[in-house]
């Protein structure tokens, strides 16, 4: 039987090609790359949206945050084997005013309403795996990005995987850095780039194999 994977996030999980103002292609978005390499015993669904947070309603814009979405999105797609999140990135974002514990708490939460949907074979709860993105680079304040992301949101990226790890201990929830593995672009150091969506391609396949086996 096909095992099926939906993965959750943002940008990075949709593909935002820095570079170039535009999405990257399917053969060069992580996701795509985790579908061929899982081969035909996996599908992958690919579930990013630019901009969207773990917990926070955007006054700026609609529709973005993901504790909101998560439900009717996992039921649709349903059953499920699996799911991936890799949110926080934009819950940095100075107008939010959280702290990188309070996003941490907003990841987990969304993550135990994955975990505790009936979106599973058999009505029962999906595997999820919570993946701490790769930090935002401190030059991001320097580049297009920096004024309406706000301040301190590299500084808040860099501990949101110490709070994770402990927020996440003793739950059923399987959690990885990505900090030592991947690394944002040098463009706007907040998405990936082409080799960054490889090394999370790989990354990510690692633990799909040993969680849905």
């Amino acid at each position: 039987m096909t095992k099926t994977i939906v993965c959750f996030g943002d940008s990075n999980t949709w593909g935002y090609n820095a570079e170039a103002d535009a999405r990257f292609d399917e053969s060069t978005r992580w996701t795509s790359l985790l579908d061929s390499s899982l081969g035909n015993s996996y599908r992958v669904i690919e579930e990013g949206l630019c901009g969207r947070t773990s917990v926070c309603e955007d006054p700026l814009f609609e529709g973005l945050s993901g504790l909101s979405y998560i439900y009717p999105c996992l039921m649709s797609h349903s059953p499920l084997d699996l799911v991936v999140i890799m949110l926080g990135t934009n819950d940095t974002k100075d107008r939010f005013g959280m702290t990188s514990y309070n996003i941490a708490q907003g990841i987990v939460r969304l993550a135990v309403k994955a975990r505790g949907s009936t979106s599973g074979i058999d009505g029962k709860s999906p595997e999820v795996l919570v993946i701490a993105p790769p930090p935002i680079g401190e030059k991001y304040i320097h580049t297009s990005i920096g004024r309406p992301m706000g301040i301190h949101c590299s500084q808040k990226s860099m501990e949101l995987s110490e709070h994770l790890t402990t927020l996440l201990e003793g739950t059923d929830i399987h959690f990885v850095d990505s900090r030592e593995h991947v690394g944002m672009n040098e463009i706007d150091y907040m998405h990936l780039d082409s080799d960054g969506h490889r090394q999370m391609a790989e990354l990510v396949h690692q633990h799909v194999r040993h969680i849905a086996n």
